[in-house]
């Protein structure tokens, strides 16, 4: 019986090594595929400090699509680093800034606001447990001691915490070989169609849960501490809602009433608000129902969002 256990303890011990062996080169490989998670970009940043960072969803992210960003610093003499992701709401973006703050600085923060991102768990607490983010994140201790506090806390499911300190998703990754690039990307040079089927199916996408005052009304408070951790760390806040062709606007849920209670949310915080959504309608400056194309962020970026970054956004 004594033998069987050392065997035993053997095995399980060459089995952990293995393990480990495995997980030491898919966080290698990491290293050498990322590029759009917004904590690689953290991790790999070249300065410490930035003019601008920005967070958002997948709305914010075609300002880095390409050679997008590096276009916008040498219009602006400004260094800006982009750390939206796709689907994330302010619960998840707080967990981003978290981490750029920890080791980074940044004079002014560009929030692009979308309403889906505030009414859904899916787009909130859910977004932390899924593999497509996980299995691109790099490990770090203190993302791991504050994705534990998320599930304590704040109804992260605690299965990603266990995923992410296991590298489960990392490990299990099919796509390890593949760069990290958001698969918009690769229509950033695409002219759209419109279609009212891709649009339908676009807004039920986003909306499941349809539009909820008590989802809101969570989200924006985790929005408020977001946006009170920025200002505690001389942070200035500025936010901004993206152009989207009439066609989605128009079937977009309850927006009105949405846009109402974020202008009184940011005007009691003193933070400056630009709704471009009307600002680009032609259908064919998008790659999609909603993401403008390279040529509709370029008009846009020229026209509105650069005087918003040179004067600080006032």
């Amino acid at each position: 019986m004594k033998h069987l256990g050392k065997s035993a303890l053997l095995f399980i011990a060459i089995g952990l090594a293995l393990y480990a062996g495995v997980y030491y080169g898919a966080e290698q490989l990491l290293v050498h595929t990322g590029r759009s998670n917004p904590f690689f970009k953290i991790a790999t940043a070249q300065d410490s400090t930035f003019d601008w960072v920005i967070l958002g969803a997948s709305h914010a992210m075609p300002l880095d699509f390409s050679d997008f960003n590096a276009q916008m610093e040498r219009e602006t003499q400004l260094k800006i680093l982009n750390l939206a992701a796709p689907g994330a709401g302010p619960l998840y973006n707080r967990f981003v800034l978290e981490q750029f703050l920890r080791t980074r600085r940044a004079r002014n923060l560009l929030y692009v606001v979308d309403s889906f991102a505030f009414y859904s768990r899916t787009w909130n607490e859910e977004r932390f447990a899924d593999a497509k983010l996980l299995r691109r994140t790099p490990f770090d201790p203190a993302i791991a001691r504050r994705l534990w506090d998320y599930a304590r806390h704040e109804g992260v499911d605690g299965r990603a915490v266990l995923d992410y300190v296991s590298g489960f998703s990392k490990i299990n990754n099919r796509e390890r070989f593949q760069r990290d690039v958001w698969e918009g990307e690769a229509q950033f040079e695409r002219a759209y169609r419109p279609s009212s089927s891709a649009v339908k199916k676009r807004i039920d996408y986003l909306f499941p849960d349809k539009t909820s005052p008590a989802a809101l009304s969570r989200y924006l408070d985790a929005f408020s501490s977001l946006i009170a951790l920025a200002q505690k760390e001389g942070v200035n806040v500025v936010v901004i809602k993206m152009p989207v062709p009439p066609q989605f606007y128009s079937q977009l849920k309850d927006e009105a009433g949405f846009d109402d209670a974020l202008s009184r949310f940011l005007a009691a915080r003193g933070v400056p608000f630009h709704d471009f959504s009307a600002e680009t309608s032609e259908p064919s400056l998008y790659f999609d129902t909603d993401h403008l194309s390279r040529a509709g962020l370029t008009g846009f970026f020229m026209r509105d969002l650069k005087p918003v970054f040179v004067s600080g956004g006032c």
